[in-house]
C-alpha cells in the first residue's frame, strides 16, 4: 500500500535522517504562472525555474502544453513532477504490523513492526521537439509589433510571444504521451527513456498474469477476472483503483457487454466503463492486449510518476530564420523526461503481446525441398525462392518448419506436419511452382512461400 502522510513523513524523517522536505515537501502545490491555457482535470500545475532568453512565462506554458497534452497526463493518471533537471528521489515507506496490547511501561524488546524505507528514480534524459513554420500564417499576432522586416521572436513583448507560441504549440505534436506509456531508453533515434510500460515489465517485483494470451471479445472477460483476482486486498477498494488497457480491448469488452443477455447476470453490472467496480480508464497509445491495473492519480500516493523540465540552457527555447534567404522558421525546444513505477508489488500486468505475436504469425523457421538448394538460403522473412535441378531429378519432398504450434501448414490441399518431409511430388520438365501456404494459430491471417522450381530438358 501507498503510504505517504504528514505525520509519518515528519516522524520518519526523524528517525532515519530524511529531511521531512523530502518526505512531506513532495505534496506541496505547484502553482502555475502562466494563464493561457485552461488547468486539464488532474493535471499538476507547474512552476518552472530555467535559465534562458525568454520570460518564465512563456517556458511555463509551454512545458504544460507539452507535458499535458496527452491522455494519461490530462486524465490525472500519472503524478508529474516538474523541475527535475537531474534526478529527484521517490521515497517509498512501507510499514509492518505494529499494533499490540497496551503496557504501561514498554520496553525495547515490546517493539512490534517496523518501517522500510527506500527510492525510486526519476532521472530525466534530453528530447527536443523541432519543427519548421511560415510566420505569415501567426502574422496577425507579432506584425503590429513588428512593423516592417521579418519576425524577431526574442524582441517580442512577453505576451506576445507567449500568444505566439500557444498557437504554435497547438500544430507542434510533442509526443510525450506514447512515451510516458511505451518509451525504451536507448541509443538510437526514438529512443530517450522508459515508459511507465517498460518499468512495469522490467520489476520483478510487479504480479504477473501467468500464460497470457491475445486479447478477444470472447475473452476478455475472463482475463479481466484473472487480473482482478490478483489485485492486492490492501488497495483493492482504493477510488483510485484502475484499469488500463488499450482502445481496442476496450471495445471489445464493451461488445461482449452488449451482446451478452443481461437477465439474471451483473455482467460486472453492465458497464463498459467499470469491471466490477474497478475505473476502466482505455488509453490511444496503449498497446492491444496488455491489462495494468494500478492506483494511479496526479497525487503523491500515485504509482506512476513522471519528472518533466526543459533543459536550463540559453537555448532551451529557440525560434529563428531556417536560412537567411528563406520565409521559413524553426521551432526547436529542449526538454528533460523519465518516468517510474513506486511499488511493483502493487501492480498487475496481464501481457498478451507475445502470444499474440505468436497467435497471428504466419512465418516459417525451415523450408528444405529434397531436390536442392533453394536460391536465396532460406530466411524467415524471405516468401519466394527459385531452385534448378537436373532432368534427373523427377521428384521432391517439401519440409516445412513453423515457427508456433498451431499454425496449419498445406501445399494444395494437402496438410504437412511442421519439421516432417511431405510425400513425394513429381516434378515436370520445365518450370514448377510450388505453394507453402501458412495460416496462423489464431485462423486470422495466411501467407505463402513460393518456390519456382526448373527442372531441366533431357
Amino acid at each position: 500500500m501507498l503510504l505517504f502522510n504528514i505525520v509519518a513523513g515528519s516522524a520518519i524523517a526523524s528517525a532515519s535522517g530524511f529531511d521531512p522536505g523530502a518526505i512531506i515537501g513532495i505534496g506541496t502545490t505547484l502553482s502555475v504562472v502562466g494563464s493561457l491555457f485552461t488547468p486539464m482535470a488532474g493535471v499538476l500545475p507547474m512552476a518552472i525555474t530555467i535559465t534562458t532568453a525568454y520570460a518564465g512565462e512563456v517556458l511555463e506554458d509551454l512545458l504544460v502544453r507539452a507535458t499535458t497534452g496527452n491522455e494519461i497526463v490530462a486524465g490525472g493518471h500519472i503524478r508529474v513532477q516538474p523541475n527535475v533537471s537531474k534526478k529527484f528521489a521517490i521515497p517509498r515507506l512501507k510499514a509492518g504490523k505494529m499494533l499490540q496490547k497496551r503496557k504501561e511501561q514498554p520496553v525495547e524488546g515490546d517493539s512490534k513492526g517496523d518501517f522500510t524505507i527506500d527510492e525510486k528514480y526519476l532521472e530525466p534524459q534530453d528530447v527536443m521537439a523541432f519543427t519548421t513554420f511560415n510566420p505569415r500564417v501567426f502574422e496577425s499576432i507579432w506584425r503590429p509589433f513588428q512593423p516592417t522586416g521579418n519576425l524577431v521572436f526574442a524582441e517580442l513583448p512577453s505576451e506576445i510571444q507567449t500568444k505566439l507560441l500557444a498557437e504554435l504549440a497547438k500544430v507542434v505534436d510533442f509526443e510525450l504521451g506514447g512515451e510516458f506509456i511505451n518509451g525504451v531508453k536507448g541509443s538510437s533515434e526514438g529512443q530517450y527513456f522508459d515508459g511507465i510500460l517498460t518499468r512495469i515489465s522490467a520489476d520483478s517485483s510487479v504480479v504477473k498474469v501467468p500464460t497470457p494470451v491475445a486479447l478477444t471479445q470472447s475473452n476478455v472477460i475472463a482475463k479481466m477476472k484473472l487480473v482482478r483476482a490478483r489485485i492486492p486486498k490492501a488497495i483493492k477498494n482504493n477510488p483510485n483503483l484502475k484499469m488500463f488497457m488499450s482502445v481496442e480491448d476496450a471495445e471489445a469488452y464493451e461488445y461482449e457487454l452488449t451482446d451478452r443477455p443481461s437477465k439474471g447476470a451483473d455482467y460486472t453490472n453492465m458497464n463498459p466503463e467499470r469491471f466490477k467496480g474497478i475505473r476502466i480508464v482505455a488509453l490511444a497509445d496503449w498497446p492491444k492486449d496488455v491489462i495494468v491495473a494500478a492506483v494511479t492519480s496526479t497525487g503523491v500516493d500515485s504509482n506512476f510518476w513522471a519528472g518533466v523540465s526543459l533543459v536550463d540552457d540559453q537555448d532551451a527555447i529557440l525560434i529563428d530564420k531556417l536560412t537567411n534567404a528563406g520565409e521559413k522558421y524553426f521551432f526547436k525546444m529542449l526538454m528533460k523526461a523519465d518516468t517510474n513505477i513506486v511499488f511493483g508489488e502493487d501492480i498487475v500486468l496481464y501481457d498478451g503481446r507475445d502470444a499474440a505475436v505468436a497467435a497471428g504469425s504466419t512465418e516459417l523457421d525451415a523450408l528444405v525441398l529434397s531436390a536442392g538448394d533453394l536460391v536465396p538460403a532460406f530466411a524467415t522473412a524471405q516468401r519466394n525462392y527459385t531452385m534448378n535441378v537436373a532432368n534427373n531429378v523427377d521428384s521432391t519432398t517439401i519440409t516445412a518448419t513453423g515457427t508456433h504450434t498451431g499454425q496449419v501448414i498445406k501445399v494444395g490441399s494437402t496438410t504437412l506436419t511442421s519439421g516432417v518431409a511431405s510425400a513425394d511430388r513429381n516434378l515436370a520438365v520445365g518450370e514448377n511452382i510450388i505453394n507453402v501456404n501458412v495460416t496462423s494459430a489464431d485462423g486470422g491471417s495466411t501467407a505463402t512461400y513460393q518456390i519456382l522450381v526448373t527442372r531441366a530438358d533431357a
